[in-house]
């Protein structure tokens, strides 16, 4: 019985610290800024949009690679992977008109 309730304790405290797991990329000025949160830590990276590359290109449904000036970041996570390839086309195409 006690070894339940420390499974089911477990586990509630593994699920909670990723219940707030986001991501968030934003337009400021002249740079694309993803900032991702995974189990209460945050991580921040502003690329130049002028230079900035948005990958796959392809409908495989892998996540989004966001790089450029050395830096990698990858977003889509909490979308379907079906729905990424049209995620990554929305980035590309406000990062040519906004």
């Amino acid at each position: 019985m006690t070894f339940s309730l420390l499974a089911i304790g477990t586990a509630f405290v593994v699920y909670s610290r990723h219940a707030g797991d986001a991501e968030q990329i934003l337009l400021q000025g002249g740079q694309l800024v993803v900032e991702l949160e995974t189990a209460g830590r945050t991580q921040r990276a502003a690329f130049n949009r002028d230079s900035v590359r948005i990958e796959p290109r392809n409908e495989d449904g892998s996540l989004i690679e966001v790089s450029g000036q050395g830096r990698m970041v990858q977003v889509g996570r909490h979308v379907r992977p079906e729905l990424r390839p049209l995620l990554a086309r929305e980035i590309r195409f406000a990062l040519r008109t906004c």
